[in-house]
């Protein structure tokens, strides 16, 4: 990334960095030769950012501290670099008050990095990891049974009526992404900011982050005999008719791309079909690019993660 002409590192900051796909993703970064800045909202919890300290090893890294729900906490973070990854975003899909704890500052904490990243003047782009629930979750998609099949692309939107009303499993988490995506986009145009959003399927793989509370211990669920986790992998294929995954290293591959790709807007889907199902996302915008993802197969994306779950303690044996 550095040059003998003396050009400095290209810089990106990365929110969230004790978090599963940031982890991996400042992990890659940095073996790419860039410097990187990332947030975490207490530094001094090695609990969860001793690895960001084991990071450090490969290239200039430093941690920051940065709270989405404090305003201009994410300046210092943003301030210089070339590109900014948002991955940091509520997941408290628990709360007894998903409005108010979940949906609310998922948007208000977005916009609080991209007001950041407006105010830093440096910034090319920015890339926002949003989520596959974003997109297939409506009421006229194929159902339980039926025999259709429906590719969706980056001009879906999950309906957020139809979720609020229904009520699904984790269906604050899908409302949030919808709102934070479309309030991101308005204030992107607003602002003469390049926005690429990715919204990954179900990501699985090993990472540094040596605690994961999301997809992977989902996807280890019926391992582990989790009852609640394993639900929520039933209700996924309830909704799309499969779990489509996607290995984290191809989702970092495909941030990293189209941060760099001159041609790169909008959203992109990062999706690997492994079987036949009734709702997938469709990959093309992203391959039309030259992106070529390297886990293809269900031993070569699955393959990994269980050594991952057993060296996090979610699998005892």
């Amino acid at each position: 990334m550095s040059s003998s002409a003396g050009d400095k590192k290209k810089t990106a900051c990365v929110t969230g960095g004790n978090g599963y796909i940031a982890s991996a993703l400042i992990k890659m970064l940095l073996e790419k030769g860039y410097a990187v800045k990332t947030t975490v909202r207490n530094p001094d919890d090695m609990a969860k950012n001793s690895h960001l300290k084991d990071l450090q090893a490969l290239g200039s890294l430093t941690v920051l501290r940065g709270d989405l729900d404090v305003e201009g906490s994410f300046d210092e973070a943003v301030a210089g670099c070339d590109y900014a990854f948002l991955v940091a975003a509520p997941v408290n899909v628990a709360s007894e008050d998903p409005e108010k704890e979940l949906i609310e500052p998922a948007v208000r904490g977005t916009l609080n990095v991209m007001r950041s990243c407006a105010r830093a003047g440096t910034v090319r782009r920015v890339i926002l990891t949003s989520s596959s629930a974003s997109v297939y979750i409506r009421p006229e998609l194929p159902q339980q049974g039926d025999d259709g099949h429906v590719v969706l692309d980056e001009d879906s939107w999950s309906d957020v009526e139809y979720v609020r009303a229904e009520k699904p499993l984790w269906w604050a988490y899908c409302v949030s992404k919808v709102l934070l995506e479309k309030a991101a986009s308005r204030f992107a145009e607003e602002h003469g900011i390049s926005l690429v959003t990715v919204c990954p399927v179900v990501t699985v793989g090993a990472a540094p982050a040596p605690v994961v509370n999301t997809s992977v211990p989902v996807c280890l669920s019926f391992l582990t005999g989790n009852v609640a986790l394993l639900a929520a992998l039933k209700g996924m294929e309830k909704t799309s008719g499969g779990v489509q995954l996607v290995h984290v290293d191809d989702l970092c591959r495909a941030e990293l791309f189209v941060a760099e790709e001159a041609a790169a807007a909008g959203s992109t889907d990062d999706d690997q079909l492994l079987e036949k199902t009734r709702v997938s996302l469709s990959s093309a915008k992203l391959v039309k690019e030259g992106f070529e993802f390297k886990y293809k197969t269900l031993d070569e994306i699955y393959g990994d993660v269980v050594e991952y779950g057993k060296a996090l303690g979610i699998l005892p044996y």
